[in-house]
């Protein structure tokens, strides 16, 4: 029986896995995420950090890719490209988020 490769949705819920070590909220509801595309085995994230002088991109980027390859073996490639425009706001981060971190619904 063959594996169906990864889709955008498997990978987003493997991403939830991911925490923001500076505030302990998974990258995808905190609005890290900008986008994510797969193309067959080969997965591509675009996503930013809360602050461009973040001194933990490089180990972001190693947890996102860890996640991935952990929960998804059929992903053979993890690219991951930083972007920072737009820059992060928080308000890109979800109702869920701003329950974990006390803040209250928009």
């Amino acid at each position: 029986m063959m594996n169906s490769m990864a889709t955008e949705p498997d990978i987003r819920e493997a991403l939830r896995q991911v925490l923001d070590p500076e505030i302990g909220v998974n990258i995808v509801d905190l609005g890290l995420v900008y986008r994510i595309e797969v193309d067959g085995a080969c997965v591509r994230i675009a996503m930013t950090m809360t602050s461009p002088a973040c001194p933990l991109a490089d180990y972001l980027k190693e947890l996102v890719t860890s996640a991935i390859r952990d929960r998804l073996p059929d992903v053979a490639q993890v690219d991951i490209v930083v972007e920072w425009e737009p820059p992060w706001d928080p308000d890109m981060m979800s109702d869920e988020a701003r329950r974990q971190l006390g803040e209250g619904e928009r």
